[in-house]
């Protein structure tokens, strides 16, 4: 959970063209390097680390701009944006489907900690434009040769 200061879930839909899509060139800014595709209700995507050479294929559940983003990836997770009184927007973030295995919880615990790093990526991004790369500099001994 975060709370963004005078920052919109709006935000990431500018110049999108579409109110039921996310571009995928902020979140990039912040998090994942590239994705293949907008997020977009039923729309099936793939976010790539390209310093890590990982990727994930994204099954989108549904997109309520300024409300809600519910995807699959591996599991269901899903972002809920609160718009506070004083214009800011409060951000939850659920990722649900394990069941507790050691290895599931492990799963649930990094995931966490993933969802944790793009939020606080995100903040400082969205309310002033700063790009702190944190997921870059999360663990810099795994870069692969050639990622971006």
């Amino acid at each position: 959970m975060v709370y963004l200061g005078g920052a919109h879930p709006s935000s990431t839909c500018e110049k999108c063209g579409n109110a039921d899509r996310i571009r995928v060139a902020v979140p990039s800014r912040f998090w994942f390097a590239r994705g293949s595709g907008k997020l977009e209700h039923n729309a099936n995507v793939k976010w790539c680390w390209d310093l890590y050479g990982v990727s994930v294929d994204v099954g989108v559940e549904a997109v309520e701009v300024n409300r809600r983003i519910s995807i699959e990836w591996p599991t269901p997770v899903e972002w809920i944006f609160t718009p506070r009184p004083d214009g800011g927007t409060y951000v939850r973030i659920t990722a649900s489907g394990r069941v507790g295995s050691d290895d599931e919880v492990a799963q649930a615990l990094d995931s966490m900690g993933g969802f944790s790093l793009a939020l606080e990526g995100c903040k400082p991004f969205l309310e002033h434009g700063i790009e702190l790369n944190l997921v870059m500099d999360h663990s810099p001994d795994t870069h692969v040769e050639g990622g971006a």
